[in-house]
């Protein structure tokens, strides 16, 4: 009887153990409408980190398990996320469509600063950079960017400067092994290739699991002005954000 138990155990580990072990995953990707088959769609597994893009049929293959989070990404269409289930790795040639976006251009209208030619006037129509910088004494930067004015922002840029791993550590959340997907993300050509070309922090917001007013918190926190923020790509926004951590790793003496 004993034995027969650990047989029964034995076998159910493994069951469990083979189902979560990733398999090639084979999908294709079409155009909601036309359902022709989409050429470089971008499918990243947000579990491992890992990307592919899809063929010249929409064909792609990427390892997965069950419950595995996919997320398909392409200019100028909606992206699309999805659970992998168990029939999909059972049957596989699963077929995903995207959905294009519509782009409405709205009306915009110039308003050139009116100058008058009084000094005294003119300087004041024109407009302020909100944002408080700082100076410290023994410290290389010429200034600390705090976002703003706002009462208590001189203290989150000092907080930041000299705690900022604790910083990042706390809006990544409760686990900070969330921030291993920072390497694993620098590690595949394929997510570095995709970042490159956007600029919407949406692919990062999804891998990172943060909300995207964090991570633009992050940037902030670590000393980058807003014009960066405002002009860098999600690649160079992922490398700033990875060599402010080793950074300050360094500096606090962490292993």
């Amino acid at each position: 009887m004993r034995y027969f138990f650990y047989l029964i155990f034995f076998f159910g580990y493994t069951t469990i153990l083979a189902q979560d072990l990733p398999k090639l995953f084979k999908g294709t990707v079409q155009n909601e409408i036309t359902e022709v088959p989409m050429q470089s769609v971008h499918v990243i597994n947000l579990s491992r980190v890992i990307g592919t893009i899809t063929n010249k049929k929409g064909e792609f293959e990427i390892d997965a398990s069950v419950n595995d989070t996919l997320y398909f990404s392409y200019v100028g269409y909606k992206p699309l996320k999805i659970s992998v289930t168990a029939d999909m790795l059972k049957f596989g040639n699963s077929t995903f469509k995207l959905t294009g976006l519509a782009f409405a251009l709205e009306e915009i209208i110039l308003r050139p600063y009116e100058l008058t030619g009084y000094l005294e006037i003119d300087v004041k129509n024109a407009p302020i950079n909100s944002a408080g910088r700082y100076s410290i004494s023994g410290l290389p930067n010429s200034g600390y960017e705090a976002g703003n004015r706002n009462k208590g922002s001189i203290s989150k840029a000092l907080g930041a400067l000299f705690n900022p791993t604790d910083f990042l550590y706390n809006l990544f959340g409760k686990n900070p092994k969330q921030l291993n997907k920072l390497k694993k993300m620098r590690a595949d050509d394929e997510i570095k290739n995709l970042l490159v070309s956007k600029f919407d922090r949406e692919v990062l917001v999804q891998l990172l699991g943060i909300k995207k007013i964090d991570l633009e918190e992050i940037i902030r926190n670590c000393n980058y002005s807003d014009l960066f923020i405002k002009e860098s790509n999600d690649l160079q926004i992922l490398e700033a954000i990875s060599s402010c951590y080793e950074e300050y790793k360094v500096m606090r003496g962490s292993k």
